[in-house]
């Protein structure tokens, strides 16, 4: 009987064995496909990008066409910044979490880290550096910035005026809780919070928009 269940025992173990050896090649086997394969991004149209793809674009930048020659999944962001030369758009989180990146497409607000540049093709994009008038004028916005001190170390400034423009010009500046609402996808690290609505209640008379 002794001998039956060591002879069991040693089945047992040759099993788990080999069960433990096909796990372990499955794997590996996994995980040499996984790496062979390429990170594939969407363009405009849900047109699929290999890494590597590159996309021809036209961009319509603060009134001036740009051509570009880019990889498929470059955000609207690195265009600007990387391509463009064009670093007013701020890169903070990466994550369309703290707005430092907003820009204006169609004169809609966007979070440009979370856009790929194929998307606003055709569509006219405006950045803190066009937002001024072509006399080189300041937005009122930019001027009322000034006027509150509302920002304080910068970084989180452009996002802030491109964000506070669109919350004036879609008519959602109406008292300072509704501009606090509609600009809560913007983060300022400093607590300008208190300048940054003095401001836009500033400036929404002076766009005509009280």
């Amino acid at each position: 009987m002794t001998q039956f269940l060591k002879y069991v025992a040693g089945i047992q173990r040759r099993q788990m064995l080999y069960g433990t050896a096909a796990t372990l090649a499955f794997l590996l086997v996994s995980r040499v496909v996984v790496a062979r394969q390429k990170p594939v991004g969407k363009a405009a149209g849900g047109i699929a990008h290999e890494a590597g793809d590159k996309v021809d674009l036209v961009l319509d930048i603060n009134g001036q066409e740009r051509h570009l020659s880019l990889d498929g999944r470059t955000s609207l962001l690195d265009a600007l910044r990387d391509h463009l030369d064009l670093t007013g758009s701020k890169k903070g989180c990466d994550h369309g979490q703290c707005g430092a990146c907003t820009v204006h497409v169609d004169g809609r607000r966007v979070l440009s880290c979370l856009t790929l540049a194929s998307m606003a093709s055709g569509k006219k994009i405006t950045t803190i550096e066009g937002l001024a008038g072509p006399d080189g004028g300041l937005h009122p916005m930019q001027a009322a910035f000034i006027e509150h001190d509302a920002f304080q170390c910068g970084y989180c400034t452009p996002g802030q005026i491109m964000s506070a423009v669109a919350c004036v010009e879609e008519g959602h500046a109406d008292d300072a809780a509704e501009i606090r609402e509609y600009m809560s996808g913007n983060i300022c690290r400093c607590a300008a919070y208190p300048n940054i609505v003095a401001a836009i209640e500033h400036a929404k008379v002076a766009m005509g928009r009280a």
